[in-house]
Parts: structure tokens; C-alpha cells; sequence
């Protein structure tokens, strides 16, 4: 039996005698750091979106139209019939997401699809993705780590992320991520299985222009790759990223059939369908 993780974790820093912060900390890491891009400052997302792609997504050209060609996902029969019964749901109303539960997170690559503000810390160590909407928290290690074997990897829903730095290039690699059943990469409809695996490069096209591209790779579910891209703009100096819980002032919960609501300010029920 898989022990927890907080025992895994003791068990380890017991028996190296010094706290694991330590140990991974690295003498270059100050000089490293100088060399950091300027990721910093609140950011929007400009373009992309999931249902969404580009031939040219992993090329980084800041030519790319603003809103990219709307392409269908190379599914296999199998998620194709999914995909097609999923938007038969949404044509019904009837098609639930699963952070409007409130206090799921959104998973790894949907993070980057969600509507609010982000923040950007790049470390030489490691680099976050901070998302204002719900608790969506995305650690991308590069501190030199491969991913866990088989036996040490359980599914989250950012999954396992290790990368490198190719100049100003960030490069990473993820697996490991919950697939259909427990997140959605999009309200249109779009699943992957657990076997999702993404591979992701991001880096400046303009000083406040954040190009995303990746290529989503599915032996489940996809024929082929499907490359997608995003941008994002950083907002004017000094902009707040605050947090917030969707369950504050709810007016959108949902019923046991998948049925999304909308209650008026006294909480009454306003739809008018069934």
C-alpha cells in the first residue's frame, strides 16, 4: 500500500538529518536569478482557448491573429462520441462544470482557459502560474528532476511538471493529470483521458505580450497531436490579483441532473426552461 504523502515526506527528510529546502537549494541560484525574464506584474489572457488552434502555435510568431482558427479536436471514435454527446449536454443546458462546484481546481492546461487575472513568479528553481479564479496553484520544477517512476505518480489535477530553461524560453513537460470524469479542458466540451500528456513552451513576444504554445498528446483519446495557443496581456503597472471562492454570492449552483441555475438577488430560482 502507497503510503501518504506527508509520511513519505518525513520519512525522507529524517533521513537526510537536513530540511528538504536545503537540500535542493542550489549555490548558482543568485546569479541564475539576474537572469530571469521580466514575467512579472498581473496578466490577462488575450487569445486561445481550448477548441482553438493554430498551425503555427509552436513557432512563437508574434504575427499570429489575435483570436486563432477555431479547430476540431483529432479525437478517436471512442472520445469523439463523447465529445459529441457532451455537446448535446450543452445544447440542453444540461452540461455541469466542475469548478462550479467551488474548490475544485481547474487542472493543467484548462489553468490557463479560466477568465480573471494571473500572476507569473519565475524562479531559477521553479516556476508558478497563479490564477485568481479558485485555488489554481501550477508548479513547474527546474531544478534539474526528472518526472516520478510509474509507481511513485499519482494523478492531480496540474499533474507532474519538469522543465528547463532554453534561454528565455520556459520548456516543460507535464503527465500525470486527472482526465475525463473529474475536469473538462472547456465549457465547449472538450475531454482528455488521464493519459494526457502536454508539452509546453512559453516566453515573451512583446515586452507585455506572453506567447503559450503547446501540443497536447492523448493515446486515449487523440489520433494525432493537437498544438493550441495562448497569449497573454500584462495589465498596467500596479494591478491587484486578488483571490476569490465561487461559492461567495453563488447565483449559478447546480442541480443533481446537470442543470446550471440562475438565482436573482433574493436567491429565487429565474430560469424559465426546465
Amino acid at each position: 500500500m502507497r503510503q501518504p504523502r506527508t509520511a513519505v515526506l518525513l520519512a525522507l527528510v529524517l533521513a537526510s538529518g537536513v530540511p528538504s529546502f536545503a537540500a535542493a537549494a542550489k549555490p548558482s541560484t543568485a546569479h541564475a536569478a539576474a537572469s530571469m525574464p521580466d514575467w512579472s506584474g498581473a496578466w490577462a489572457r488575450a487569445s486561445g482557448g481550448f477548441y482553438e488552434a493554430s498551425p503555427g502555435a509552436t513557432a512563437f510568431d508574434p504575427k499570429l491573429p489575435p483570436h486563432s482558427v477555431p479547430t476540431h479536436p483529432p479525437y478517436n471514435a471512442k472520445f469523439e462520441a463523447i465529445f459529441q454527446e457532451n455537446l448535446k449536454r450543452i445544447a440542453a443546458e444540461r452540461y455541469p462544470d466542475p469548478i462550479s462546484i467551488c474548490g475544485t481546481p481547474a487542472g493543467w492546461p484548462r489553468l490557463l482557459g479560466t477568465p480573471d487575472a494571473y500572476e507569473f513568479v519565475v524562479r531559477p528553481e521553479q516556476t508558478w502560474i497563479l490564477s485568481e479564479n479558485g485555488p489554481n496553484v501550477m508548479r513547474i520544477y527546474t531544478d534539474g528532476r526528472g518526472h516520478p517512476k510509474p509507481d511513485d505518480m499519482w494523478l492531480t489535477y496540474t499533474g507532474n511538471n519538469v522543465g528547463h530553461w532554453d534561454r528565455d524560453t520556459l520548456v516543460f513537460d507535464s503527465i500525470g493529470m486527472k482526465g475525463v470524469g473529474s475536469v473538462i479542458l472547456g465549457r465547449g466540451g472538450v475531454v482528455m483521458s488521464d493519459k494526457l500528456h502536454v508539452s509546453t513552451r512559453m516566453r515573451l513576444i512583446a515586452p507585455d505580450r506572453l506567447m503559450i504554445a503547446m501540443v497536447l498528446d492523448d493515446p486515449d483519446a487523440l489520433t494525432a497531436p493537437w498544438p493550441l495557443t495562448f497569449t497573454f496581456t500584462r495589465l498596467p503597472k500596479g494591478s491587484w490579483v486578488y483571490d476569490y471562492a465561487c461559492a461567495e454570492n453563488n447565483r449559478n449552483p447546480i442541480r443533481p441532473d446537470g442543470k446550471t441555475l440562475t438565482l436573482d438577488t433574493n436567491g429565487k430560482v429565474v430560469d424559465t426552461s426546465p
